[in-house]
């Protein structure tokens, strides 16, 4: 009798042990790496980024580095409207150091948060505070909005790949 509920106990642990590794692979995060100019589809949107300069703000948003500047195409591929907005993009230096993209409404193509129709491209862009050098790698990280159901997740070379 005690030999039978040893069995079942480590039955138990071996089942729940399965399940949980499976789960696991769900939900782990799936690294797709392009370079710059490449699209790639995120969720229901499909984006072509690209390195459009860096600058020195305006009159009432100023870096305390510089702005490095990316331009945005996005496609939304599906059939439902689906939300973009500027906490899917972040940028990452040599030193695995992220920026989050700062809104100062440089022009009217400036990325704050916008739905997108189905199957019509926008383009847009935004920047990041960073201390920007010629010579050194950054990537821009694009994570899937709350209500797109994916596990993917962009790195997009855009200098220096």
């Amino acid at each position: 009798m005690v030999q039978i509920g040893i069995v079942i106990v480590i039955g138990i642990i071996i089942i729940s042990m399965a399940v949980a590794m499976y789960m696991n692979t769900q939900y782990q995060t799936n690294f797709i790496t392009v370079k710059t100019g490449e699209p790639v589809v995120v969720g229901p949107v499909e984006y072509t980024v690209t390195f459009d300069g860096t600058h020195k703000g305006n009159k009432e948003t100023i870096p305390a580095n510089t702005f490095v500047k990316i331009k945005i195409t996005a496609e939304n591929i599906s059939e439902e409207k689906t939300r973009i907005s500027k906490s899917q993009f972040y940028l990452i230096d040599e030193k695995q150091q992220k920026y989050q993209p700062v809104y100062g409404g440089f022009s009217i193509e400036d990325l704050s948060d916008d739905w997108l129709e189905p199957n019509k491209p926008v383009m847009l862009t935004t920047q990041f505070d960073v201390p920007y050098d010629e010579t050194k790698q950054y990537n821009i990280v694009v994570r899937p909005s709350k209500q797109q159901s994916t596990v993917d997740t962009a790195l997009i070379c855009i200098t220096n790949c």
